[in-house]
């Protein structure tokens, strides 16, 4: 089972959610009404997505993303909103998030987009992603050998072209490996770096400076 948080200040949004999200391998964890209720109830229930709207009361829905990445448990976070711009969706990724949703996607939409958070693939696609980036991101204040020192020079070159919005089947063809070679790179890319998914990786290679905007290192 999934069990799946969700976090609105509507009620009305918050019943429509529930009725949706009654299907055989998603459950309702519970609800909050705003970002710091969300919180207290993501430490309390550890939940395996949670729904976030941006726009609420006492606490925003990225300043919550922001702080749930810091818990201990730390769920997938689709943001679900009313609002379609790229500013809100490239806050949204550098928070923490694993994708982004309008409200009135569909109720197949919404469940895939559930499912497809949880196998850690991104809710946008790379190249979506890598365009978000370009826009918005810049370099942090730790140059790229700081923030990727625990990679291998080959990861490292792994992580350029995920920035740069390869598929793994892509990367596989640049340096001739075999697909289940990139997938044990991305693996472990993952894993030393502590990021969910291919997205948080594209964001850290744009703001590391690995890539740089026109998706060229």
């Amino acid at each position: 089972m999934i069990r799946v948080l969700i976090v609105d200040d509507q009620a009305l949004v918050r019943t429509g959610l529930r009725l949706i999200l009654k299907t055989g391998d998603v459950e309702v964890a519970g609800e909050a009404s705003d970002g710091a209720q969300a919180i207290e109830l993501v430490a309390e229930l550890r939940p395996d997505v949670v729904l976030m709207d941006i726009r609420m009361p006492e606490l925003d829905g990225l300043e919550a993303t922001r702080r749930i990445m810091a818990l201990d448990h730390v769920p997938r976070v689709i943001i679900l909103t009313t609002f379609d711009l790229d500013r809100y969706v490239y806050e949204a990724l550098q928070a923490g998030a694993s994708g982004f949703l309008l409200k009135d996607a569909s109720p197949e939409q919404l469940l895939a987009s559930i499912r497809l958070v949880m196998t850690g693939d991104a809710l946008l696609a790379p190249a979506i992603t890598r365009r978000l980036v370009e826009r918005f991101a810049w370099p942090t204040a730790a140059p790229a050998p700081g923030r990727l020192r625990e990679l291998t020079p080959r990861e490292v070159e792994v992580l350029r072209l995920m920035g740069r919005g390869l598929s793994n089947a892509e990367i596989a063809a640049e340096f001739r490996l075999s697909e289940a070679t990139v997938k044990t790179h991305v693996t472990r890319i993952f894993t030393k770096l502590h990021l969910r998914d291919r997205a948080q990786a594209v964001v850290l290679a744009y703001e590391s400076e690995l890539v740089r905007p026109g998706g060229q290192p």
